[in-house]
Formats: structure tokens, C-alpha cells, sequence
């Protein structure tokens, strides 16, 4: 997207800009407006679009919701034509997206599953009254609305505008799973008309799911009386999330791949492909795919939660992103960077209120994270590819960090109580020539020794050999690698027991559902390239 765009978009929306969180919780950072610096585009796409063979459907499906869907005609892109079926705004009863051939589902604007129920779910005896935005409803509501969004296989869901975007409210569920033959895809308009490249971003919100858990850096209330609201970051209307339960179930998604997406509303205010907002340990979250978010890969606040096979593509700021008191587990990650874009790899915090609980806790086992080149938009409080600071506790386990331009880990210190914290086993790292920043109550060297170069199978002084970008050579796989279930029974151990994500044995869990791209290709399978949309 032009910086002229963006403008206008930004002059727009700035006087909805007043309910939105803390300065410092957004990312990418506190440097006011993110400029999107659009490097050379590299080399085409593996594979062009093939010839069109898409002939549109009919009409649009029956739905429970009374409300139906409208039949917004057809749209034309390089992989034929198709019919167009518009969500209603607010989706009020259980309903289905049938996979209709020929056939694209559109989010004209925010679409709102169910209304939201609040901090704690509504009864007859303490009754809310909904948000008139989002859930235009004048009484009292007496229990949860329960929605559940449900989308079959192989469906497409696309934003017809900028500020497009699927908000799920607490008290309400999306299920969107896939298959390895048939992902879900959730892109842009651009990508419909054929109009993208691999390095087009920004062009509607995403996907937001709001929960009932534990967060902290409050909107409303406070964590010290049990009351922590937040508002969803680059909403201007209400869509708040947090609570106490931190068993909360938002849902499910399996094999998504979630495209273009990221649009930026104002200064530190934006959307990233997946946003999760205290979710709770009983949502299932696996086989997902972020694709050029022109914000975060995923950012995830608050809540407890768990994540199997991510692969960030192409994020314009950090691949995965964590903070204001989320507590989760990942395993088997691919995080990688387009050539000239990106900034960390991991930003892991709580943002300014140091003192509140929970601390936010992140353990990932099993990754790889590779930032090609140096990249305009990194940030310079970040000038790292791993980033630990505020009331943070971070383990990392079978990882390795290729970035070559760039110094590995920096963390900050806060006081003694307050600072971040790492724990690093056979995590080996190929970085510059200074590899470690401190700041605040640390140095280089504090950071040195927290990660520990030289034992638990560490090494700060790693010589890659990854074979197809990210696939483990002779010096990965000679690594000890680090039992991660000793940290969860989340956690599996993968036979044979490697670092990194990927390798002999190990080496399917990403093919299939993904699409490709010039600078991560995953194989052949149906998606094709992330420019394209599969036919069938």
C-alpha cells in the first residue's frame, strides 16, 4: 500500500483514535506512524497464476442467521470469475459457510460474531447491555449470545475494504478448520483480482479473537481488583476482551492461511493476520499461516493459551509478538522474514506496567527464525531478531536464529523484580559480531549470561547449514536436542529429537496446506503461490 494511501486513511481515523490502548503496548514500537518502506521486489513468485477456470457459482447459500447473505454479483481476477456473498455486519445465530464452487464469502466492513457478553457471562440477575456498535441491541442481555461461526474446508473469506475485519466477541466461538488438502484462506480484495506481489500488505484488518482470560495494561478497571479490561488495538468502537477465566474457549482454527492483512488505523494502533486477546486454555489453535502482515505475524495479549505449527511469512514488524500478560505455549514455528522487511523475530513483554500480574510467560520449542538481510524497518529500540523486556519470562528450546546483519538477542531490565528473563536450551544463533544488547538495569553481558553460550547445548556462534531455507543440515541435526516436555505436557517430543523445525521426520507438517511465496517456498500442494487463489 502507498504512503499516500495510508495518509488519508490515517487523517480519517484519527478522531477514532481515543479509546485505543497505552502508547507503548502497540507494536511496531513507540516511534509514532509506521511508514511502510517498500523494498525492490524480489524475484517473481515461483509459479504465475495459471489460465482462469473459475466460473461463478449461481448464488449464495442458506444460512441459519435470518439475515442470510447478500449476493454481491461477481469479481473477476486472474484465476476467473467468481460470485461474491456479503457477511451480515453482525452475525447473530450459529450458521455455517458451506465450500460452494466458484463461490467467495465477503466482509464488507467489521463483521461481529455474536454480541459481546462482558467480563463475565451476562445471567437474569446481573444482566449487561450490549455495545449499540457492536451488537446493535437495546436490551439487557440476560445470557451469552453463543454464536459459533463455523466455515468448512476450503473456503475463502475475503475483506472488500481496508477495515475489513472478523471480530469475535467473548462469549461467542469461531470454527475454522481445514485440511491439509483444503486450508481455509482469509485474504484481500487485491489478492481476488490478482492484483499482489510478494511484497503487498496492509490491505484489510484480520482475524481478532476475544476472550475471557487474564490481561493486564488495563483499558477499564484494574488487575489489582480482578476487573483488567482491554480494548482491541486499532478498533475505534468497542471491542474489549479479559476477565478470569483463563480456561476461556474462543474456538478453533486449523490449517488457516490468513493473507495481506495488517491495516494500520493510526499511530501505534493496527491489526496483525491473527490477533488473540485472553483467549483460554480451552481454544485450539494449530496449522496457521500469517502471510505479510503489514503488522505482527500474530500478536497475542493476554490470556493461556497453546500453538502447534505457525509459520510466520513476511511480517513487516516482528513474527510472533506477546505481552500484557499472555502465558503461552508454541511449538513447531517457522519464522521468516521477507528480504528487506521485518523486524524482530520476537517481542516478548508487558509494556510499562511492570508491577502487574500475571508476568507474561512464553516458551517455544521446536522453531526457526531467519532474517535475511537488515531491514529498513527495524526499529531502533529493537536491533535485534529476539526482544525481551517488561515482567516477561521467556524459554526457548530447539531453536535456531540465522541473522547474519543483526545482533541476536536484546533484552531490558526494569529493577530486580520487574525485569525480563530467559532460559535458553540448545538454542544456537548466528548473528553479528556484537550479538547481545542490554539496556535499562542490563548490559551485553547480562544478556550474554542469560543465554548461556557454551552450555545446555547453546551456541551464540552457530554455523548454519539449512538446506531449502529452513530444512536441518549435517550441523543442525548434530545438535543435542532438549526434552520439551520436561516444561508441559503440551509439549511432544518428536522422534527423532531435533532442534529447529524441521527435518527428517519431521518435515511434512508444513506442506500442503501453506501457499508459496519468492522467499519461503513450502512445496507443491493446493494452495500454489500466496499471489493466487487455489481453483478448486
Amino acid at each position: 500500500m502507498t504512503n499516500l494511501t495510508r495518509s488519508l486513511v490515517l487523517g480519517c481515523s484519527v478522531l477514532a483514535l481515543a479509546a485505543c490502548g497505552p502508547e507503548d503496548i502497540a507494536s511496531p514500537g513507540t516511534g509514532g506512524n509506521v511508514v511502510i518502506n517498500n523494498p525492490p521486489a524480489p524475484a517473481p513468485t515461483p509459479t504465475p497464476a495459471g489460465p482462469a477456470t473459475v466460473t461463478p457459482a449461481a448464488g449464495c447459500p442458506t444460512i441459519n442467521d435470518p439475515q442470510g447473505l447478500t449476493d454481491a454479483g461477481t469479481i473477476t481476477g486472474t484465476t476467473g470469475t467468481w460470485r461474491v456473498c456479503t457477511l451480515p455486519r453482525v452475525i447473530r445465530t450459529s450458521s455455517t459457510l458451506p465450500k460452494v464452487a466458484g463461490l467467495l464469502y465477503q466482509m464488507n466492513g467489521r463483521v461481529d460474531v455474536g454480541c459481546d457478553g462482558g467480563f463475565t457471562a451476562p445471567s437474569a440477575g446481573a444482566p449487561v447491555t450490549t455495545s449499540t456498535v457492536a451488537c446493535p441491541v437495546t436490551q439487557p442481555m440476560t445470557a451469552d449470545t453463543n454464536v459459533t461461526l463455523t466455515i468448512d474446508p476450503g473456503v475463502i473469506v475475503y475483506g472488500g475494504t481496508g477495515q475489513s475485519w472478523l471480530a469475535v466477541n467473548r462469549g461467542n466461538k469461531l470454527n475454522a478448520v481445514g485440511t491439509a488438502a483444503k486450508p481455509i484462506i482469509f485474504t484481500s480484495r487485491d489478492n481476488v483480482l490478482g492484483l499482489n506481489d510478494d511484497n503487498s500488505q496492509g490491505q484489510w484488518g484480520g482475524v481478532v479473537l476475544m476472550g475471557r482470560g487474564r490481561t493486564t495494561d488495563c483499558t477499564t478497571g484494574s488487575v489489582a481488583g480482578g476487573t483488567c479490561e482491554r480494548q482491541t488495538e486499532g478498533a475505534p468502537d468497542p471491542a474489549r476482551f479479559g476477565g478470569a477465566d483463563d480456561t476461556y474457549n474462543a474456538g478453533r482454527m486449523s490449517y488457516v492461511q490468513i493473507r495481506f492483512s495488517g491495516f494500520i488505523l493510526g499511530a501505534n494502533v493496527e491489526l496483525q493476520s491473527l490477533t488473540t486477546e485472553a483467549i483460554g486454555s480451552g481454544t485450539t489453535l494449530d496449522h496457521i499461516q500469517s502471510f505479510n502482515s503489514s503488522d505482527d505475524g500474530a500478536e497475542f495479549f493476554g490470556g493461556q493459551f497453546g500453538m502447534k505449527y505457525y509459520i510466520s511469512t513476511g511480517a513487516d514488524d516482528d513474527s510472533l509478538d506477546v505481552d500484557t500478560g499472555a502465558r503461552a505455549n508454541f511449538q513447531h514455528a517457522l519464522l521468516i522474514q521477507r528480504p528487506g522487511g521485518g523486524d524482530a523475530l520476537m517481542e516478548i513483554d508487558s509494556n510499562g506496567n511492570e508491577a502487574d500480574t500475571p508476568r507474561t510467560t512464553l516458551r517455544v520449542a521446536n522453531f526457526v527464525g531467519l532474517q535475511p538481510q537488515t531491514s529498513s524497518n527495524n526499529e531502533s529500540n529493537d536491533q535485534a531478531a529476539t526482544l525481551f523486556r517488561g515482567n516477561s519470562d521467556t524459554t526457548l528450546v530447539n531453536g535456531i536464529v540465522v541473522t547474519p546483519n543483526n545482533e541476536c538477542i536484546r533484552m531490558n531490565g526494569s529493577g530486580a523484580a520487574n525485569s525480563a528473563t530467559l532460559t535458553a536450551r540448545s538454542v544456537v544463533m548466528s548473528c553479528n559480531a556484537t550479538k547481545y544488547i542490554g539496556t535499562g538495569t542490563y548490559t551485553a553481558g547480562t544478556v550474554s549470561t542469560a543465554f548461556g553460550s557454551g552450555t545446555n547445548n547453546n551456541n551464540d556462534g552457530f554455523t548454519a547449514t539449512l538446506t531449502s531455507l529452513f530444512v536441518n543440515g549435517s550441523n543442525e541435526d548434530a545438535i543435542t536436542a532438549f526434552d520439551a516436555s520436561t516444561l508441559s505436557t503440551f509439549f511432544d517430543v518428536p522422534s527423532p529429537n531435533r532442534v529447529g523445525a524441521a527435518w527428517t521426520g519431521n518435515n511434512t507438517w508444513y506442506t500442503g496446506w501453506t501457499c508459496n511465496s519468492s522467499y519461503a517456498n513450502f512445496g507443491t500442494g493446493n494452495s500454489g503461490n500466496c499471489t493466487s487463489l487455489p481453483t478448486t
